[in-house]
């Protein structure tokens, strides 16, 4: 199908040139050679105007910003045959090497990139489109919107300019900047790819272990490939619009059906990362039906509120279980997945209007917008790397859990999550045959188990009960 494509263009192109000269003889007689030159420097001008286009302008202005980055990182080999079982160590791993593509947003070095690319990274390299390789270092990442920012030691460095993509239209020309399969080519000039906006506002359901959630995305069938992560999507005015994040592909390979982050989401993540190493989660203490919307929403004509915090923000702003949220921020709520993409792009400080409706009854609601209430708790320092907090209705809110009270793992280090088998985000609610009330509590149970008998602890788990036994050192 292609090559006959391409057979067809290239007899269509010559049929025009060989037309050329048979309509000036046909045209006559005293036009002579001076004819025909002029007909050869018009075609040339045209030609050279043509080459010039919004997409070659677009991509030779971002270009020199986009990078190369390039990881180092250890990976757990599994053994997949009895063999290797046999002779593999215990906990054997390797180093591998992991690619993507980036772009500098600041003179200085600051660059942005996916964080899929970083994840696990020992040692980042970062290069730039002239082969100049640069150490650099992680100021932060966050998985849940798949943004990482790198810092570089340089001056003057060329930066990309950045645009918006709240006003994209869909058809409009997008060009793709990256490094696909950077490993296979002997090249750090990036390269570029085009088509157009094909939807914006895209939600996409998470699947498998997937950490980041990828809504209100912008969708481009400019051909995105394994290395392009992180790289630049650029409107025809020169501006970043997006960063390259994803694909759909039943082959590993661009089908057409690439999907990039907004640009004001990135640049909001990186600003927070470069600022506090972390981004700030919002709060305003309600939670929302779930994946049932897919199917139904329409008959809900909303979003239904499920529960409210005591004390929350959306609880003082009078919003209350049963509640049909209907827009927000101008954006008509239908699924879950359109109230995630309004709270990733939400910060704490913000207010939002919401519509709502409460039986037959139109409202609206200011909401302030708060930290995550296990961010602000108290801290409690138990044993060694294991900080716990207080259970209260807010975090259980936040949280989504079960159980009315206990401790919750906030932060455990490495060596005390394998010697305990406890993880962040566990709920101890008993120790033994004792109630866990509160993180003081574990923090005198534990400490009285201390050198003595193992301690057998009773938690909550991703909404499971479970338990766990141990000595207390």
């Amino acid at each position: 199908m292609s090559r006959t494509a391409n057979s067809l263009l290239v007899l269509s192109a010559a049929a025009l040139v060989a037309a050329a000269p048979l309509g000036g003889q046909a045209g006559g007689g005293g036009g002579g050679g001076g004819s025909s030159a002029a007909g050869r420097h018009t075609r040339t001008a045209t030609a050279t105007d043509q080459r010039q286009s919004v997409i070659v302008d677009a991509a030779a202005r971002v270009a020199p910003a986009v990078v190369s980055v390039n990881v180092l990182r250890r990976q757990r080999e599994v053994p997949n045959d009895p063999y290797s079982m046999f002779f593999m160590p215990r906990g054997y791993e390797r180093k591998v090497e992991g690619y993507g593509s980036g772009f500098i947003i600041s003179a200085d070095g600051v660059v942005i990139t996916n964080q899929h690319v970083t994840s696990g990274a020992e040692q980042i390299v970062v290069t730039t489109r002239e082969g100049t390789d640069y150490p650099a270092k992680l100021l932060g990442e966050d998985p849940l919107t798949d943004i990482a920012v790198l810092k570089i030691d340089g001056t003057s460095l060329p930066t990309a300019p950045l645009g918006a993509s709240e006003d994209l239209v869909v058809g409009e020309w997008v060009v793709a900047i990256g490094n696909p399969f950077a490993y296979l080519l002997g090249n750090t000039e990036p390269s570029v790819t085009a088509g157009v906006v094909s939807a914006v506002g895209r939600n996409l359901l998470p699947s498998g272990d997937q950490t980041g959630v990828y809504v209100d995305m912008i969708q481009t069938d400019a051909s995105i490939n394994p290395g392009n992560s992180g790289g630049p999507l650029v409107g025809v005015d020169g501006r970043v619009v997006g960063v390259n994040s994803s694909i759909l592909t039943p082959s590993g390979g661009s089908v057409g059906i690439g999907f990039a982050i907004p640009i004001e989401r990135a640049v909001r993540v990186a600003n927070e990362l470069k600022r506090y190493g972390k981004v700030r989660r919002p709060w305003v203490g309600l939670d929302v039906s779930g994946t049932e919307d897919l199917r139904d929403w329409k008959k809900v004509g909303g979003l239904r509120v499920t529960s409210v915090a005591q004390g929350s923000p959306a609880a003082r702003a009078g919003v209350a279980a049963g509640d049909v949220l209907l827009n927000v921020r101008d954006r008509t709520l239908r699924t879950f997945l359109d109230w995630e993409a309004v709270m990733l792009d939400t910060g704490p400080g913000d207010t939002l209007v919401v519509a709502y409706r409460r039986g037959e009854r139109r409202m609206t609601a200011r909401m302030g917008v708060a930290d995550l209430p296990s961010t602000v708790a108290e801290k409690v320092s138990i044993l060694g790397g294991l900080q716990a907090i207080t259970i209260t209705p807010a975090i259980r809110q936040e949280r989504g859990i079960q159980t009315e009270q206990g401790a919750l793992i906030y932060q455990i280090g490495d060596d005390a999550q394998q010697a305990t088998g406890l993880r962040t985000g566990d709920v101890i609610f008993q120790i033994n045959r004792t109630t866990v009330r509160s993180a003081e509590d574990l923090k005198r149970l534990f400490g009285a188990a201390s050198g003595g008998q193992p301690v057998t602890v009773w938690l909550e788990r991703g909404g499971s009960v479970g338990r766990t036994t141990f000595y207390v050192q």
